[in-house]
């Protein structure tokens, strides 16, 4: 029996049918109606079919719906804190029992789903609930007012995960599905493991806290988001290039792994930070890292709403180590990366350059200093910066 956390709801789900099933599905998918998948369904899809998401093997129910919105649970009580909803216009709306046909947006037909139930699509419960404020600058509000007010609710059968294996930022020898990392770990004889999420490059306050937390397991996952990003964050590909050029130079390739997630950000902070942990649960990771205003916007969440969060949750029963991570920087008396535990606060010592300061010094094809980035990963987004596709447009 593997030694490894057992998946949220302790079975590892999987929708991906076998070769067979995929051309009768392809077959049926003819004489369907047609659903046009937005990115970030595609990316739940994927995540639904590939066990990220287990235990669910659908889009949720109303149920589901509104324990998630008031409660952080599914319907049966299992910790989970954001809707993972299919929601469509009125006229998409299908006979209960029906069979639609889910294509991702760039025409790939992904799956087909059997209708168990269609509900109206609350926004007035979701918004403030999952992002604590209802002002449509936020990324996550915008998107999901945009969203259609009608949820179909019912279990899927995948044809395909990734749905753009040529596409530039499909990853797909980096892009294992959770049985495939969990192999990973028993191959290396890994029994507790520690993940870090990113949606950004590795800069030196992420190296220090991966480092610390690498300490205590027997290894690191570093499993960086590549599903669906707001405008103005720094592309996939590019983060790609600058983790694996500073991992390749600066960890230890025997306690560390590198993988992707094709997960969709929601910029929900808080929420967000839960829904992160549980699916690095279902890849098997014991541990997970949660540091400064995960998964924050703006100033949208206070600088520690992201660790204070799992105080809600029975951390017992979910069975998963949350290691919490104070705001560290490079202190110019200590000569290396500190934070306020580690390191008496003395004003004017420690370099910390915002995001917009970084960008800025960026976008001139100016070098951010050696105390903020590795040079090997400003060499990455200088680079990129030059070419013109360093950011999401």
């Amino acid at each position: 029996m593997s030694g490894l956390i057992q998946p949220h709801g302790g079975k590892l789900v999987n929708r991906v049918v076998d070769a067979g099933r995929a051309a009768e599905l392809t077959k049926e998918a003819a004489t369907l109606p047609r659903i046009n998948l937005t990115a970030k369904q595609s990316c739940d899809l994927e995540l639904i079919a590939n066990g990220g998401y287990s235990p669910l093997e659908g889009f949720m129910g109303s149920d589901d719906f509104r324990s998630v919105c008031t409660s952080m649970k599914l319907a049966n009580g299992q910790v989970w804190s954001i809707p993972i909803l299919l929601s469509v216009a009125k006229e998409q709306v299908p006979a209960i029992g029906s069979r639609v046909a889910l294509y991702a947006p760039n025409g790939v037909l992904q799956g087909v789903m059997t209708v168990k139930e269609s509900f109206l699509h609350d926004k007035k419960l979701e918004i403030p609930n999952v992002f604590r404020t209802e002002d449509s600058a936020h990324p996550g509000v915008a998107q999901v007012q945009a969203e259609g007010d009608h949820c179909l609710a019912g279990p899927v059968e995948a044809l395909t995960l990734c749905v753009d294996p040529n596409g530039p930022e499909a990853f797909m020898s980096q892009r294992l599905t959770p049985a495939q990392v969990r192999a990973e770990f028993e191959k290396r004889g890994w029994k507790t493991v520690v993940a870090f999420q990113t949606r950004n490059p590795i800069h030196r306050a992420h190296e220090y806290v991966c480092k610390c937390a690498q300490e205590l397991c027997d290894g690191l996952l570093i499993h960086p988001l590549v599903g669906e990003t707001k405008k103005g964050d720094i592309t996939a590909s590019v983060r790609m290039q600058a983790i694996d050029a500073l991992v390749q130079k600066y960890f230890n390739p025997a306690t560390t792994m590198v993988s992707v997630l094709p997960a969709a950000m929601r910029y929900a902070g808080p929420r967000e930070a839960i829904h992160h942990a549980v699916m690095r649960k279902n890849y098997g990771c014991s541990h997970f890292i949660v540091g400064r205003d995960h998964a924050g916007v703006g100033t949208y969440y206070g600088t520690y709403d992201a660790q204070k969060i799992f105080d809600e949750i029975d951390l017992i029963g979910f069975g998963m180590g949350i290691m919490k991570f104070e705001h560290t920087g490079y202190s110019k008396s200590y000569g290396g990366m500190v934070s306020g535990k580690s390191f008496p606060k003395i004003e004017g010592d420690i370099i910390n350059l915002s995001g917009t300061a970084v960008r800025d010094l960026l976008f001139k094809g100016e070098r951010p200093p050696a105390e903020f980035s590795r040079p090997e990963v400003a060499d990455v987004l200088i680079a990129a910066a030059k070419r013109g596709d360093l950011f999401v447009g």
